[in-house]
């Protein structure tokens, strides 16, 4: 063997080891990356397992227009009362129309497990269907009125 085919494997031994050396970090941090998604899917996909509510009741009051609806939170995962949302009809509501409260406080930002969520909301019929949704996409639809 020649000094050239030397010279040449040489130059090619040290092309790949340089193109491995940055490859790998880049594909290090790539895989990384793909862990953490993946623990936050698994984490999302619990949540979603130990969320469970129930509409214990769904009263419309002909007199005031208003839909009252009671929610319980039977699951084991604490839920935000911003992130349930209430679709009455296939539509959600303006803000101004929906009030919340959770065991009577009107300022509670979180829905524990067992406690009560208390929906009101001005709905345009006297009857029809309402759904509840929570954060994680865990829904219970009930009929009211009629």
């Amino acid at each position: 063997m020649g000094f050239s085919v030397s010279g040449s494997a040489a130059i090619i031994f040290v092309g790949v080891m340089v193109a491995a050396g940055i490859a790998v970090p880049s594909l290090v941090g790539s895989m990384g990356a793909l862990a953490d998604s993946q623990g936050e899917q698994v984490d999302r996909g619990i949540d979603a397992l130990n969320t469970e509510f129930n509409i214990t009741s769904a009263t419309y009051n002909s007199s005031i227009s208003t839909l009252t609806l009671k929610v319980k939170n039977t699951g084991s995962t604490t839920l935000g009362v911003n992130g349930t949302s209430v679709l009455v009809g296939g539509e959600i509501p303006d803000n101004g129309d929906v009030t919340t409260e959770v065991e009577g406080d009107s300022s509670a930002g979180l829905w524990l497990p067992g406690d009560t969520l208390t929906i009101t909301v001005n709905p345009a019929d006297s009857k029809g269907r309402v759904k509840i949704a929570a954060e994680n996409g865990i829904a219970e639809t009930t009929e009211y009125g009629g």
